[in-house]
């Protein structure tokens, strides 16, 4: 099977880098900065994701036979360029946020250095990859926050294109859920997976109780049996009376969730099933959620919210040139200036400045250079933002597979507790911490 992730990429990549190699410039060493100019859906924060994911597809960004033959068919560039494209290898660095970590306006996520000609072709795929993720995990995580210490698992394959599918139930794993419904996602990833049935098994029975009774002679008394399908009320009496008070619960997905809970609570308590579990996964979002922190729900299964960013599909995200050589050999930053959509030139290096623990700042410091690039020694009280994620075309292979989505994760549980309590809120608003900059010393060579 063909692995080449290098084709997916936009055409204007690759006629640049055509147009690049005819007047020269391709050679010329360049800056690229990943940013987001602003926070979808009036959010606080938002959550770097996909990272691990776009190292390894880095890896395979290769034009092997097919994809040449198909440059050459489509004559979407020179007989040069598809030689040079022949030998593709990216042999720049990628320092980044590590995955988990949050972000806010300005901050420089991904930073790609190398010539132009190696730079500039990994936009789409860059993009394509932390938009999506971060889109979920920044959603994901609001629904985290919002269940507070109740689990949450994600169920929204079907909701979602497959591969998609597979990349939102990673990204929320790291944010804060703990489990998915998506057995790739399991395999490929090391997420822990879950479900039982749907309402298909108990319509394949001639009757409610003869599901129950399959159900739990499949998968023991512990097995979450599914209450909805017809009648509420009598589907937790059958539940019980087929499992016994050691039920291990049950799972509801319609109504009116605040008193179908309390009621259904009040019900198996009255049986006896006082440590039956209730599951919701009714069309929830981050603010259902919330709205159900005072009912007597033990888990949440949530689909399409958190596979479409519930509401925000896409964090915004841009890449932008910021920095390049002057053909004297000097750096020089670069930015755009078009109305609203404004870059900062220079290359950056960021940190969050930290008060009794509590993100006050994201502070960016910007030079043209690369010698005066400010670190942490320049900024007590704060922490450096970025790590070195590709060095010299040397993946760090930390940041990679299941072991990175380990990592991944448990960062995050880290940095989430810095948030100030405000940026904890669901509501519209600025974000969470102000985005600030200083100028490094400046420096050619």
């Amino acid at each position: 099977m063909n692995r080449s992730t290098a084709l997916l990429t936009d055409r204007y990549e690759l006629t640049m880098l055509d147009a690049a190699l005819r007047d020269g410039t391709a050679a010329r060493h360049c800056v690229f900065e990943l940013f987001a100019r602003r926070l979808p859906g009036g959010r606080r924060f938002g959550v770097v994701a996909g990272t691990g994911r776009l190292l390894s597809l880095v890896r395979d960004f290769r034009f092997e036979e097919d994809e040449l033959r198909y440059l050459r068919d489509e004559r979407v560039v020179d007989a040069a360029t598809v030689a040079f494209l022949e030998d593709y290898r990216f042999t720049g660095s990628i320092t980044g946020y590590r995955e988990g970590e949050l972000y806010f306006p300005g901050s420089p996520i991904l930073t790609v250095e190398g010539t132009f000609a190696e730079a500039v072709i990994l936009e789409t795929l860059a993009l394509s990859v932390l938009n999506h993720d971060s889109a979920v995990a920044t959603a994901a995580a609001r629904m985290s926050i919002a269940a507070g210490d109740r689990p949450l698992a994600e169920m929204g394959s079907r909701r979602a294109g497959e591969a998609s599918a597979v990349a939102a139930a990673r990204a929320a794993f790291i944010t804060g859920f703990d489990a998915t419904s998506n057995l790739e996602a399991g395999r490929t990833w090391g997420v822990p997976t879950m479900g039982t049935a749907a309402h298909a098994w108990t319509l394949l029975h001639d009757s409610e109780e003869g599901a129950f009774r399959a159900q739990i002679d499949a998968l023991g008394v512990d097995t979450t049996l599914l209450v909805d399908t017809y009648d509420i009320r009598h589907g937790v009496e059958t539940a019980v009376r087929v499992a016994g008070t050691g039920l291990g619960g049950v799972r509801i997905d319609s109504g009116d969730l605040p008193v179908v809970v309390a009621e259904v609570r009040a019900q198996l308590d009255a049986l006896g099933a006082t440590s039956t579990r209730i599951t919701v996964t009714s069309d929830l979002d981050e603010f259902a959620i919330a709205a159900l922190a005072a009912s007597p729900v033990d888990a949440y299964g949530v689909g399409t919210s958190v596979v479409t960013g519930s509401g925000s599909p896409t964090a915004g995200m841009v890449y932008k040139l910021v920095a390049r050589k002057d053909h004297d050999g000097s750096w020089v930053g670069v930015e755009k200036a078009s109305a609203d959509k404004v870059s900062k030139g220079g290359r950056k290096a960021a940190f969050r400045t930290l008060e009794h623990g509590t993100a006050t700042r994201e502070l960016i410091a910007v030079s043209d250079g690369f010698e005066a690039v400010h670190t942490a020694a320049d900024h007590p009280g704060s922490r450096p933002l970025q790590a070195p994620l590709v060095v010299a075309g040397d993946i760090d292979t930390a940041f990679e597979g299941p072991a990175g989505v380990v990592a991944a994760r448990e960062h995050h549980a880290r940095v989430r507790e810095e948030l100030p309590a405000p940026a904890l809120a669901l509501s519209r608003s600025d974000p969470a911490i102000p985005t600030v900059y200083v100028d490094a010393p400046a420096t050619g060579r």
